[in-house]
């Protein structure tokens, strides 16, 4: 992943995110100007008001009523127009900022899916989650604080010291010596509070991977009795988080009194000249109650500006975290819709052809892989756990780029082929399910968003799930959480088949797709799913083998290579590795398959994991 490191790259590429919005933060900009122009000089005319006031009373007409009510009259309505501008300016940066996080969302969105799934898996969910969500909004909250803030208070600062030379040069040299000295105290601070602020952030990361992990399996954390592990991995990242939290805002908790500090002492220097200059006649009483007043709106702004930049330093670590998403490498370009060969009629033809593939460069998986398999053919996949079986299955659809060799699709190499012109043509349903939040009705329909009613009921009754929706209070409109928690798990499953048979895909993948129904089910779902496979190509990873007896090829795998094939009798009488296999399972010697198989009932023998009688139990193929 590249590393986002760069303060000013990661404020560049702020600035470009900002750029559509030009328009917007060019009022913005000479609103700021014309409200801080009005804030300055307010102070001038109160000032002129004392004076009109001292002055009256010392002359013998007394006081210039006219003068002191238009000087006052004109001074609230500039605070008036002031304030207003200041309103105008807060509503254009708060539509500024949510815009653009609302395109930085969609932008990290887009990344999202374009990552390739080995990225997705190597980064912990709730990171990943943290970095869309909490990031952002960080990077928003700080935007939105400091920006506008950060530019009303530089110009306040410039305004502010023009009126201060123009009423005392002297005075205001005073006050220039306050900002080199207030701008080094930042930048210390800054430099430290980057680092804190960074792991503060990625700590976030971590305890929401945790927090997400804990919630997702939290049924299984009880089972295993592992509450006080959880517990404890917990405490600890949340105390990392509270170290860098509680150091990240001490330092920039010492910014504002430290700048306090500085203001307070240049305001007891400002008082003590200031009087000696009334005294030597060198200042009126009134441009002395303006320069104070200048003074104190001189301080005010480096004091947020410390405070502002060491939340802008908040935003930068949540806006280096995003970067770093849309920094990682894209999964491989897909070619363009026009170069992309068409695919009108699908005959199921694949073929590997030298396929090679690793999860990481040092440990390969798969190694000169070579399979066909003919159009209408059913492939069982069966080996042991850690043999290649889904990885197989995966580059097939593209989940994973492979290292060598070629996957052909009727001959086409599918590199050729667009991800979703490849995708639409093959429908998978693995052992996991995955349900979205929404009817049943809905779930079911996501296997073909414009599919009609009756073909969405027709899939239902294929795969059983007709059967036990009824059963519901409210049918198909029954709502399912995001994990599909208020269904069982052989429910869930079955609503997955019945998606693959709203598809009607070219190509079929099974990968454990009846472990979770009972026996009786299954049995049902066999059938079905024999319906299903008929004149498509299917490839279905299974354990049990009483599933895929009735396969065209058997492929057996052990350590990313095919060391066996054939069908279930030829891999049987070869009395290889699928025979060990198969022996292992039923922990009875194997019948002849010509031989009669035993009944299953009867008192033969002792009981046996195969059967009252000791042997394997009989094997049905699906429709049998």
């Amino acid at each position: 992943m590249v590393q986002t490191t760069d303060a000013r790259g990661t404020v560049r590429r702020l600035v470009a995110l900002l750029r559509p919005e030009r328009a917007r933060i060019t009022l913005m900009l000479c609103s700021t100007v014309l409200s801080v122009a009005m804030t300055v000089y307010g102070p001038r005319l109160l000032g002129r008001a004392t004076d009109l006031i001292v002055e009256g009373l010392a002359r013998t007409e007394g006081l210039d009523r006219v003068a002191l009510r238009s000087t006052l009259l004109t001074a609230a309505a500039i605070y008036v127009i002031g304030a207003s501008l200041s309103w105008l300016v807060a509503y254009l940066m708060h539509g500024v900022v949510n815009r653009s996080m609302a395109r930085l969302r969609g932008q990290v969105e887009d990344k999202v899916h374009r990552l390739p799934l080995s990225h997705v898996d190597r980064t912990p969910r709730g990171d990943l989650l943290s970095r869309v969500t909490n990031d952002i909004d960080n990077l928003a909250q700080s935007l939105q604080m400091s920006v506008s803030q950060a530019l009303n208070q530089v110009l306040m600062i410039t305004g502010v010291l023009v009126m201060m030379l123009w009423i005392s040069p002297i005075l205001a040299l005073f006050a220039v010596l306050l900002i080199p000295t207030s701008i080094k105290l930042v930048r210390v601070i800054m430099a430290r509070s980057r680092t804190r602020f960074g792991a503060q952030w990625r700590h976030t990361g971590e305890l929401n991977s945790i927090v997400e992990e804990s919630f997702t399996g939290h049924s299984l954390v009880k089972v295993f009795g592992r509450q006080a592990e959880v517990e404890a991995r917990f405490a600890e990242v949340n105390d990392e988080l509270y170290d860098a939290s509680w150091r990240a805002q001490f330092i920039v908790g010492t910014t504002q009194p430290s700048v306090m500090f500085l203001g307070n002492l240049n305001y007891l220097v400002v008082a003590v000249v200031g009087s000696l200059r009334i005294t030597s006649g060198a200042m009126t009483i009134g441009e002395l109650q303006a320069f104070i007043q200048y003074s104190r709106l001189f301080t005010q702004p480096l004091t947020a500006l410390a405070s502002m930049m060491n939340m802008l330093q908040s935003g930068l670590a949540s806006a280096e975290r995003v970067f770093e998403l849309l920094d990682a490498p894209d999964e491989d370009p897909d070619p363009s819709v026009e170069d992309a060969p068409a695919l009108p009629v699908v005959r199921g033809r694949v073929e590997f052809d030298g396929v090679s593939f690793s999860y990481s460069p040092d440990s390969k998986l798969i190694e000169d892989l070579s399979l066909v398999a003919e159009p209408g053919q059913t492939i069982a996949i069966v080996g042991p756990t850690g043999a290649g079986k889904t990885t197989l299955v995966n580059l097939i659809m593209r989940f994973y780029e492979i290292d060598g060799g070629s996957i052909t699709l009727d001959g086409i190499d599918i590199r050729e082929l667009r991800r979703e012109q490849l995708r639409e043509k093959i429908g998978m349903v693995l052992q996991d399910t995955w349900l979205f939040e929404g009817t049943i009705w809905d779930n079911l329909r996501y296997g073909d968003l414009d599919a009609p009613d009756e073909a969405v009921l027709a899939a239902a009754r294929a795969a059983y799930v007709d059967r036990f929706v009824h059963t519901l209070p409210d049918g198909y409109e029954t709502v399912v959480d995001e994990d599909g928690g208020n269904l069982s798990a052989g429910e869930k499953q079955l609503l997955t088949i019945a998606r693959a048979f709203l598809n009607d895909p070219s190509i079929l993948i099974l990968d454990e797709a009846t472990s979770s129904v009972d026996t009786r089910t299954e049995v049902l779902i066999q059938e079905a799913m024999a319906a299903l496979r008929s004149q498509r190509t299917s490839f279905v990873i299974a354990h049990r083998l009483s599933t895929i007896r009735d396969a065209d090829t058997i492929l057996m795998m052990e350590d990313g290579r095919i060391v066996e094939q054939g069908s279930h009798e030829e891999l049987i009488e070869a009395r290889g590795a699928y025979f060990r296999l198969y022996q292992s399972q039923f922990s009875a010697p194997v019948v002849d398959v010509d031989e009669e198989l035993p009944p299953t009932s009867g008192t033969g023998g002792p009981p046996g994991p195969g059967g009252p009688g000791g042997g394997p139990p009989p094997m049905r193929p699906p429709g049998a």
